[in-house]
């Protein structure tokens, strides 16, 4: 099967095709952190030479999926928390302004799609799956911010949420209870740009609401600490 979807992909070099199966299995968690990436049987697996698949790992390893260690190989790298807690404490304060100083551009029909994406999450939640949830969260907020007047702000918006996938912090492969607060905030969220409240409420909305998904991830990693993280 794995042969087939490879196949499939005939516009895509090799390397490609083993970077993208690799990046989706670390993705969906299937591939955790410290797993050991045999580079013989990925590319017996892909039905390949082990050349494109040492290539594959290499651009892994450079976007910091991967790490690679002497005597022991490739392995999935581990999640770095403090990139990563920096990285969402600045998305709350940058995705927070931006929601909000989009808020007044937004259409009817942006809002519309914004909820129709939010019905996609929940459905998704039955039978969760992280990298289908995460991928429609991207989409839910890029309609929310991407009308902000400062194309600055939401450049820098932009440059953290992919800061974010090279960290491999899916947070809800590993906390996949916050997906179900999370879509009612995002319900929350869409309710106060429509109702035109005022800019600095949405704002602090949109940002609690980033900074509730760190703190699910920080309590899951250390249950009973206290952060101090802003509200």
């Amino acid at each position: 099967m794995a042969r087939e979807s490879v196949n499939g992909a005939a516009r895509q070099s090799k390397s490609q095709q083993a970077y993208q199966w690799i990046k989706e299995r670390i993705a969906r968690n299937e591939y955790t952190a410290g797993y050991r990436l045999v580079l013989g049987a990925i590319a017996k697996e892909l039905g390949m030479s082990v050349v494109p698949v040492r290539e594959a790992i290499r651009q892994l390893e450079a976007e910091g999926f991967v790490t690679f260690e002497h005597n022991v190989g490739a392995q999935v790298a581990m999640v770095d928390e403090a990139q990563y807690r920096d990285s969402m404490l600045a998305l709350s304060v940058l995705e927070g302004a931006t929601t909000a100083l989009a808020a007044r551009r937004l259409s009817a029909d942006d809002l519309r799609e914004a909820r129709a994406i939010n019905r996609q999450m929940v459905a998704t939640l039955d039978h969760f799956d992280p990298l289908l949830f995460t991928t429609l969260n991207q989409q839910f907020h890029a309609i929310l911010f991407t009308k902000c007047v400062n194309a600055r702000m939401v450049a820098l918006v932009q440059a953290e949420w992919a800061r974010l996938g090279h960290l491999r912090s899916s947070t809800f492969s590993f906390v996949p209870g916050r997906a179900h607060e999370s879509v009612c905030e995002h319900d929350a969220i869409v309710d106060l740009i429509e109702a035109g409240a005022p800019l600095a409420e949405i704002e602090n909305a949109a940002r609690r609401h980033r900074t509730a998904t760190l703190d699910a991830y920080m309590a899951h990693e250390h249950p009973g600490d206290t952060f101090g993280l802003p509200a």
